[in-house]
């Protein structure tokens, strides 16, 4: 395939991930914003920052930054604007453009926001940033497939699981990667890529996983159970542990930040955001998965992103938003 820039570590081999399964407990909290008609979408947290979209009474999606107790737009004035991640003041995620609908992604450093395009890529998106690099995933016409990326702030180079038909760069913490691959029979993993190597993360028991947010050796995202449920979990890089959110029906964790973890689950009444808070190694409860675990959406591959289903969640959320 022809991706007019080297890919990165082709011939990396793949090792798994060997998990302990366990239950953790901890306190959720609901994030609504107040303007929400269809849905709150937190994506992303650096210390007490938290940024994402809620999509309105006219369907249309709106970005935000929420910093405790006061909710502040995001609006790429190019176009229709989901934030993806945030660290510090800097911002990345995607814009819609009102005039022809093409995508791109944005870095917003707190005053200015500046498009990110990677060459001969469409429907660019940022999905990670981590000092000044960043990295999400773009469509290329030359392979008619989807690729990750990493841009230093000057170049942009592709990121490709080995043998994968699918890669998606969803989360970045220092020199570590994660994201979501698809394999030759359709199945889809998460990946942990340290700069030299890729490590799939297969959460036991599921038939789908994808890793979103990483901070440190603590991984978030979620994964779906043999009945095509929904659950949230939580990779310290030894133990493996599930998120469910107690009011909802399912259960998806997109971004952490030390002690905070956000993500959405979904009700009767629509979606919903969520910040989960760790606790303290002291208090930290471990339970082996059983009758505590909550039953989870049903999650599907193909999106309807302008979808009004009350609780009706998309797999995944972020990357497939403008497709």
């Amino acid at each position: 395939m022809s991706r007019g820039f080297a890919s990165l570590c082709l011939l990396c081999a793949i090792s798994q991930v060997n998990w302990t399964t366990s239950t953790v407990a901890g306190t959720f909290a609901t994030l609504d914003h107040p303007l929400a008609a269809y849905g709150t979408f937190p994506t992303g947290v650096s210390g007490r920052n938290i940024v994402g979209f809620y999509r309105d009474a006219s369907v249309v999606d709106n970005g935000f930054l929420y910093n405790g107790s006061m909710y502040t737009p995001l609006k790429d004035p190019l176009g229709e604007t989901r934030p993806n991640a945030i660290s510090g003041r800097n911002v990345v995620g995607s814009y819609q453009s009102g005039t022809d609908n093409s995508v791109h992604g944005f870095l917003y450093d707190g005053s200015t926001y500046t498009t990110l395009d990677v060459p001969g890529g469409r429907n660019v998106q940022a999905f990670g940033i981590s000092g000044n690099r960043i990295v999400g995933g773009y469509w290329n016409s030359s392979s008619n497939n989807d690729h990750g990326f990493i841009y230093d702030g000057s170049n942009y180079t592709t990121l490709d699981v080995p043998s994968a038909l699918v890669t998606y760069a969803l989360g970045i913490s220092g020199g570590n990667i994660v994201g979501e691959y698809e394999d030759t029979s359709g199945l889809v993993h998460g990946f942990l890529f340290d700069g030299s190597s890729f490590r799939t993360l297969d959460a036991p028991l599921a038939n789908h996983t994808e890793a979103y947010g990483i901070d440190g050796t603590n991984i978030v995202g979620f994964y779906l159970d043999s009945s095509n449920n929904s659950h949230g979990f939580l990779y310290n890089g030894s133990t493996w542990a599930t998120l469910d959110d107690p009011l909802g029906t399912g259960t998806q964790a997109y971004g952490i930040s030390g002690n905070d973890i956000v993500g959405v689950y979904g009700d009767s009444s629509g979606i919903h955001g969520f910040v989960y808070t760790i606790p303290e190694p002291s208090g930290l409860i471990l339970l082996v998965i059983g009758g505590l675990s909550i039953v989870g959406m049903r999650v599907r591959r193909a999106i309807a992103h302008r979808s009004s289903i009350p609780g009706e969640l998309s797999a995944p959320q972020r990357f497939y938003l403008y497709q």
